[in-house]
């Protein structure tokens, strides 16, 4: 069945993480995307592992193949006039341009908002640049792992007394691409009651400050800066990550990391807990009753914690604190969540044969979402470099075979 957005095409000009993010979400909804490539600047995803067997190839990159599932793949080089003329029929039959360059760039290359309105009025263009079109920073560039110290997330993030710590991943380019997808959506629904496009200027430093509201409201409420805690919050006690039984486990993984998270989220929580510890009297512990005790005496309490889950299987503390109402989950392997019996009796994964046959048919995360009427469904696997070639120049351009070989000749198609 067709997708909510069954009918929608967009024009994706985007590259590396969050650009393709943003498009990934509107093709799991059914638009066509078309990615426009170019040889002579292959996409910083394609040339990073995991590669299947260990053979880099830049169809072969499963961190390229996850996050273009679901779109058609053109090879174009836009930095040429004949290339550039060539985008601007694609979006001319387009209902929605993304790009994700440095502030300006787009526009330097005269396929800037005000250039592709002229063929497309009610175009909906987004562009997600690190900083924003304006501003004095607008023209620097960003990747993802500086959002996260730009954005203050990094001076939440660590022990006490500890530096400023990464969160473990690019945090800034799938936020951002979630956050762009939603304004794309909005301007969608926009453009479906007046008949207008418009343009979104999103800036990925503020998306992903977005999320951090709380650490910001900090010091414009009260001046103050919040203390680098590691895994405690002040809303709750216990929680944190405890050390759990030594086991036999994958290859490289040390047998002794186990591990299981819980939080208590309230006094009838912490109580409930203490039943599954077996340590009942515990829940009217003058120090541990109520939550401002738990913690006053958080360290004593987390060791008490520590020294019961240190004897048990993670998965066994998890199945015991959910029987009783209490959030606890073990941190997965990779390997543990691809065979996890839950995620797979929904479908969460996509197993899609690759135009690469050494790629062939490999195992990705799919959508998040579950829609009743209008079912969404990653169609294909991502698409080797210039995949849809015939496709897009040929059968939506009209182009004829002789004038794609030519433009393939001076590297226009390329």
């Amino acid at each position: 069945m067709p997708g909510p957005l069954e009918g929608i095409r967009v024009a994706d000009f985007t590259w590396v993480w969050a650009g393709p993010s943003c498009t990934l979400q509107l093709a799991h909804m059914g638009a066509e995307v078309i990615r426009m490539e170019s040889r002579r600047r292959i996409c910083v995803l394609r040339m990073l592992p995991p590669w299947p067997g260990g053979q880099p190839n830049p169809n072969r990159s499963g961190y390229f193949n996850q996050y273009n599932q679901g779109k058609r793949g053109i090879t174009l080089d836009i930095s040429k006039p004949e290339g550039r003329e060539i985008a601007r029929r694609i979006v001319a039959i387009s209902d929605v341009a993304a790009e994700n360059f440095a502030g300006g760039v787009i526009d330097r290359l005269g396929l800037g908002y005000e250039e592709l309105r002229q063929v497309k009025p009610d175009l909906v263009m987004i562009s997600m640049s690190g900083y924003g079109q304006t501003g004095p920073e607008s023209p620097y560039v960003s990747y993802g792992p500086a959002q996260v110290p730009l954005s203050g997330m990094s001076q939440l993030t660590g022990y006490r007394g500890w530096p400023p710590m990464h969160v473990g991943m690019s945090y800034g380019d799938p936020n951002a691409g979630l956050h762009a997808a939603f304004a794309v959506l909005a301007a969608l629904y926009y453009r479906q009651r007046t008949g207008k496009g418009q343009y979104i200027d999103m800036s990925q430093w503020e998306s992903t400050m977005a999320v951090i509201g709380d650490g910001i409201m900090h010091y414009t409420m009260n001046g103050e800066h919040p203390e680098r805690n590691g895994n405690r919050v002040p809303e709750m006690a216990p929680h944190g990550v405890f050390r759990c039984a030594p086991a036999a486990t994958l290859p490289g993984y040390p047998e002794d990391d186990r591990w299981v998270s819980i939080a208590c989220g309230s006094d009838a929580e912490w109580r409930a807990f203490c039943g599954v510890m077996g340590r009942a009297e515990m829940a009217d512990d003058p120090r541990f009753r109520t939550l401002a005790g738990r913690k006053t005496s958080e360290d004593a309490l987390e060791e008490i914690v520590a020294a019961w889950t240190i004897t048990r299987d993670p998965f066994e503390v998890m199945e015991l604190c959910q029987a009783a109402g209490v959030a606890a989950f073990p941190p997965q392997s990779n390997r543990e969540l691809a065979e996890d019996p839950h995620l797979n009796a929904r479908g969460f994964f996509v197993e899609k044969p690759h135009a690469d046959p050494e790629v062939g048919v490999r195992k990705h995360a799919g959508m998040p979402w579950r829609m009743s009427d209008t079912p969404c469904e990653v169609w294909r696997a991502a698409p080797v470099m210039g995949q849809d070639n015939d496709y897009v120049f040929g059968e939506l351009l009209g182009m004829s075979s002789q004038q794609v070989a030519e433009l393939t000749e001076r590297q226009v198609i390329y």
